[in-house]
């Protein structure tokens, strides 16, 4: 009835408004003005073949505080129409619509636009189309409303060419744009509707519920909500109530409102979340389920209901858990973290830390059982306190309203500086140059510690595993913290602390099991030959370390090795005079204490600056040509520009500092056949330098699940295809075994 008033006052408008002001065609496809609403007919392409597809953009540009309408305008107003008026030979498809916004009051509720909309017509040609240039009309009418509603109707017009190749429009990444933000079928999501109840009359409440099938996209929901379809029999009303539910992700309550014929048994309209990975709009047509009203049934629905909605209903994926024995979400990501923090144990970051844990299990060989297990204890407990300080950092970074990554830390020239400086001395005192004792004087703190094969070496050696591990991502690590990223508080802190288990797991099962001991070699002299050779894994560490620096500081990077070097001397005279001498111990230290306040003031603050990292546009970037392929900086804008060419795309996540990316990635991507295939293919090659952690990129990355670096994307030629999303690589994995995943995934992109 509400509707029918609202018409009626429209049409009433409507002759006033027409006597007033009469629409005014609009020629040659610029803007045209009428009322208060801009309205312009664009083209993805301005020449085409005959036989494609291109895309018409109806743009509406309302002024301040006008609003007009979607598909399903709600408890009143007028959707708007296009109405076309085509040549032979080519066709419209039906509008696609962007997400509405809700305007109130809440019991008039309507679903419509502010400032801007394009309204997206795909227009098909046919094979036989001539040649030529040809006119392309079409009648927008609409209804625009502030205080009052004024309909509005407006002739609009655009030119296409039609020849033997497609050349795309100045508008076709505007358009690309806009398509981006149309709701589209999700097969990854599980979501199905419900009746929560038996109906008491023509009032009805709707359960809707969803989580997903594939753990990569699993998302934090924080608000959830559904805009119907629009439906002559019945209303589903704007208000939305969310339900707690621990068996999905998200759960909502929406009250139907019957006006003829029975309750229906399907819905559509878009499903619109946001949560940790931003807002994502999801296009459902859902059989609804559940207890039938008096003198009706409803049926489940069968096993095609999936194919025919595009969106699994959660009750088949309990049914497939139920048959198939799958693990539930967060039991299945616990034990991933578990076997990713297994295997961090040998990949390359952490092996120097290793090394010298084995050195210490030989050490303590003839040990009593009880002390060998105490140790080994104790390592944990380094490793858990580690992984619980990096999961509070965490917590903190997302309270604080930014994401959080992997390896995040590494973007701080803080933390990089004092870490560089902290595994300097690790190795200058493996290399013997100042020796472990029990004096907790500052210069011999970490070196000590390290090589110490007591409780504080033990859960120093855990803390440094944990600090030299985070650059490196693992298989099963990355879902593992992809999800936990997007989780409560107690979830993030389980799923570290189960890496960190599984990171400490080796060493506590070896020093539980004194038995296996023997099988190490026999403490001997041949232990101090090791430890000095264990010195220059740890020396490589620096040196990748201060590699990593020069992203922060460009040439300025050279007073942190001026401070190094400064470092090593004062580590020198305090192990040969200090530690070793007898005389005039007290004069070295005073050279010592000179030196580190010398190298520390000149060096670090007044010609490094190492609080402050150079401007990125000072910066080297790694997104330049390399290995035969030309690299261009990644942005959302460059992959929208690239896939409305029809181009495939290429996206290498990437950082100076991981260690995976340079050693695996990088070399399988700058192959001669991966560079081959993508000149072939005319693809784009784009680079996301996540060197500095910039939030954008973070922000993408976990669009994808992920957790850090390595991620590599592979667009597919067609535009309304979704990315790849390539595995990550194992630490044993060649590169050229990676670049058979690479040249695998760009095969079936170009099609």
């Amino acid at each position: 009835m509400r509707r029918i008033v609202f018409l009626f006052s429209a049409c009433l408008c409507l002759a006033i408004s027409s006597r007033a002001q009469p629409a005014l065609p609009s020629i040659g496809g610029g803007f045209s003005s009428a009322h208060h609403t801009q309205v312009k007919l664009l083209l993805s392409a301005d020449t085409a073949k005959p036989g494609d597809t291109i895309y018409a953009g109806v743009d509406l540009k309302m002024e301040p505080g006008w609003h007009t309408y979607w598909k399903n305008p709600g408890a009143a107003g007028m959707a708007t129409e296009i109405k076309w008026q085509l040549p032979p030979g080519i066709s419209a498809d039906e509008i696609q619509w962007p997400l509405p916004e809700k305007f109130p009051p809440i019991e008039v509720t309507t679903y419509g636009y502010t400032n801007e909309v394009m309204l997206i017509v795909p227009l098909t040609l046919a094979s036989n189309l001539p040649s030529g240039e040809i006119d392309l009309k079409a009648n927008v009418s609409w209804l625009e409303c502030k205080d009052v509603c004024i309909p509005a109707n407006q002739d609009v017009e655009a030119k296409l060419k039609i020849g033997n190749e497609a050349k795309n429009s100045a508008d076709a990444a505007t358009i690309e744009s806009w398509k981006s933000k149309i709701p589209r079928r999700d097969e990854n999501w599980a979501i199905r509707a419900q009746w929560e109840k038996q109906a008491g009359g023509d009032v009805r409440s709707l359960i809707i519920e969803g989580t997903v099938l594939r753990q990569t996209k699993i998302v934090r929901i924080d608000t959830a909500d559904f805009f119907p379809d629009a439906s002559d029999n019945f209303e589903i009303q704007a208000a939305t109530e969310k339900v707690p539910n621990t068996n999905a992700l998200f759960c909502l309550r929406k009250i139907v409102k019957k006006f003829s014929g029975n309750w229906p048994k399907e819905i559509s309209g878009i499903v619109t979340l946001e949560g940790s990975i931003g807002h994502e709009n999801i296009e459902v047509n859902l059989p609804v389920v559940g207890q039938s009203s008096v003198g009706e049934t409803t049926s489940a629905p069968d096993s095609s209901s999936e194919s025919r909605t595009g969106v699994a209903p959660v009750s088949n994926l309990i049914e497939k858990n139920a048959e198939t024995g799958a693990t539930p979400v967060l039991p299945l990501m616990l034990l991933y973290a578990f076997i990713g923090g297994l295997i961090l144990n040998i990949m390359p970051c952490v092996l120097p830390v290793i090394a010298l844990k084995i050195l210490g299990f030989v050490s303590e060989a003839r040990s009593s059982p009880r002390r060998v297990r105490a140790l080994g204890g104790i390592y944990a407990v380094g490793v858990l306190f580690s992984f619980l300080v990096l999961a509070a950092i965490v917590i903190g970074v997302e309270a604080a309203g930014h994401q959080a990554g992997w390896g995040m830390q590494f973007g701080s020239p803080v933390f990089l500086v004092c870490l560089t400086t902290l595994v300097t001395l690790v190795a200058l005192n493996l290399f013997g140059v100042f020796e472990a004792t029990l004096g907790g004087r500052t210069l011999d703190a970490a070196g000590n510690l390290a090589a110490r094969h007591g409780a504080s070496g033990a859960f120093f050696n855990g803390v440094l595993a944990t600090t030299l591990a985070t650059p490196c991502t693992a298989p099963f690590l990355a879902p593992a913290l992809g999800f936990a990223f997007s989780q409560t508080a107690f979830t993030i802190v389980s799923i570290f602390l189960t890496v960190g288990l599984g990171l400490a797991s080796p060493y506590v099962l070896l020093s539980w099991n004194p038995a296996w001991l023997k099988f190490l070699p026999k403490p001997g002299a041949w232990m101090e030959k090791f430890k000095i050779a264990m010195g220059f894994p740890m020396l490589a560490t620096v040196v990748w370390l201060f590699s990593v620096a020069t992203s922060d500081y460009g040439s300025r990077v050279f007073w942190l090795g001026v401070f190094l070097v400064v470092l090593a001397f004062a580590a020198w005279i305090f192990g040969e005079f200090v530690q070793r001498g007898r005389k005039r111990k007290g004069i070295a230290f005073t050279i010592i204490l000179i030196l580190l306040a010398g190298g520390y003031v000149y060096a670090l603050e007044d010609k490094l600056h190492w609080r402050e990292m150079i401007d990125e546009t000072d910066t080297t970037s790694l997104a330049e040509p390399s290995g035969g392929i030309d690299w261009q900086p990644w942005s959302p804008e460059a992959v929208a520009q690239a896939r409305a060419a029809g181009k495939p795309v290429l996206v290498d996540f990437t950082a100076s500092w991981c260690v995976t990316c340079n050693a695996i990635v990088k070399p399988a991507l700058e192959n001669a056949s991966v560079s081959a295939k993508l000149k072939e293919m005319n693809a784009v090659a784009l680079l996301a330098d996540y060197t500095r952690t910039p939030p954008l990129i973070t922000d993408e990355i976990s669009k994808f699940g992920g957790a850090g670096v390595p991620l590599v994307l592979v667009y597919p030629k067609n535009p309304g295809a979704a990315a790849m999303v390539l595995p990550q690589p194992s630490p044993l994995q060649l590169p050229s075994g990676y670049e058979k995943i690479v040249l695998d995934a760009l095969d079936r992109a170009a099609h």
